[in-house]
């Protein structure tokens, strides 16, 4: 099965096991190929048309390098914490993570009902697609729909947020 010129037996055959040995994690690296794919299905490079492997294997590789620079800045962050007497948290800083934590939660719920369910159920609880699609009886396409279509929302709401 090909979307936009990817080979997606491929992605999950080759592509994923390659980016879950880099990580060492199975959920990590899921999270970096689907954000992969998403990264690729926005961009508007005539490269990707060309070359649609190896542009998706080189964004899988951006992704890596990224969550890998975010791991090393929290370990920093966490061993900054570890040597501090009692670990203080600013007022100012809680507030902020409840404010976004209260933003996620209402585009989560601000999702329609099926997307937030599928949402809720792969992110949250850890199924499998193909265990959704099954659930749900619906197709696995509609899955990966509902699964863009909630990423895509919480994207473009933490841009806001950020701005």
């Amino acid at each position: 099965m090909f979307w936009h010129g990817i080979n997606l037996h491929w992605a999950y055959t080759t592509l994923l096991p390659g980016i879950r040995r880099k990580t060492h994690c199975q959920h990590q690296a899921k999270d970096i190929l689907h954000d992969g794919f998403l990264r690729f299905a926005l961009t508007t490079s005539p490269n990707r048309e060309q070359e649609p492997h190896a542009y998706l294997r080189t964004i899988v590789q951006n992704l890596i390098l990224e969550q890998h620079r975010k791991q090393s800045y929290f370990a920093d962050y966490q061993q900054q914490i570890d040597l501090e007497e009692p670990a203080t948290v600013s007022t100012e800083h809680l507030a902020d993570i409840k404010q976004r934590l209260e933003l996620v939660t209402q585009i989560i719920q601000d999702l329609p009902p099926r997307c937030r369910q599928v949402f809720i159920m792969y992110r949250i609880e850890g199924y499998a697609q193909k265990e959704i699609a099954r659930e749900l009886s619906i197709t696995l396409n509609m899955v990966e729909r509902h699964l863009i279509r909630a990423l895509l929302d919480i994207r473009a709401a933490r841009e806001q947020f950020l701005k």
